[in-house]
This record gives structure tokens, C-alpha cells and sequence, in this order.
């Protein structure tokens, strides 16, 4: 059986904006966390605009915490805050009044 903890797993770590979209493939070792990787793999340098204090990050679309720790191809997300409320958007969408702040 292989040393597992010698061993080394394939992952991506992806952002995308208006502006840009980046995915980065690396190899990082088995047990690396997702915040690990992302710090690890030069994202952070090359799109100064995320700051991890409020961008969340997901896995395949399934938030995560920067602790999880990552699995072969697993394909790091990380999401940029929102803008607006969704329900609100459908709601003016479908020409409904906006319902009155609790």
C-alpha cells in the first residue's frame, strides 16, 4: 500500500468576475485544506480583488470552510459577494410589490 501522506492529489481552484476567469490545476499533498491551496496556488496575487474574509468558497458548488480538507479532483469555487437580494429580483421580476422590511 502507498504512503498516503506522500502522496500527491490533483485539484483546480476557480474564480470567475465580469472582468476575468481563472482556473488553476495543481497537484497539492493529500490532507491539504482548501484554504491551504488557494493561498498556495497564486491566486490571491494574481486577482487581488478577492479577500477571503468575505468571499465564501465551495466545492463543486457545496460551501466548504477553509479547514475542509481536499479530495482528487475536487474543484475549488471561489464566489464573489452578492450583489443583491435573489427573492427580491424574482419578486420585481414577476411585477409583485416589494414586501415591507421586518
Amino acid at each position: 500500500m502507498p504512503n498516503q501522506k506522500n502522496e500527491s492529489i490533483t485539484i483546480e481552484v476557480a474564480y470567475a468576475s465580469p472582468e476575468c476567469e481563472v482556473v488553476l490545476s495543481l497537484m497539492v499533498p493529500r490532507g491539504t485544506t482548501a484554504g491551504e491551496a488557494i493561498r498556495h496556488c497564486g491566486i490571491l496575487q494574481r486577482v487581488p480583488e478577492i479577500d477571503l474574509m468575505k468571499n465564501k468558497i465551495g466545492v463543486y458548488s457545496k460551501l466548504v470552510s477553509p479547514d475542509y480538507v481536499l479530495h482528487p479532483f475536487d474543484r475549488i469555487e471561489i464566489y464573489r459577494p452578492l450583489i443583491a437580494d435573489p427573492k427580491e429580483i424574482r419578486r420585481l421580476r414577476a411585477g409583485k410589490p416589494a414586501r415591507p422590511p421586518k
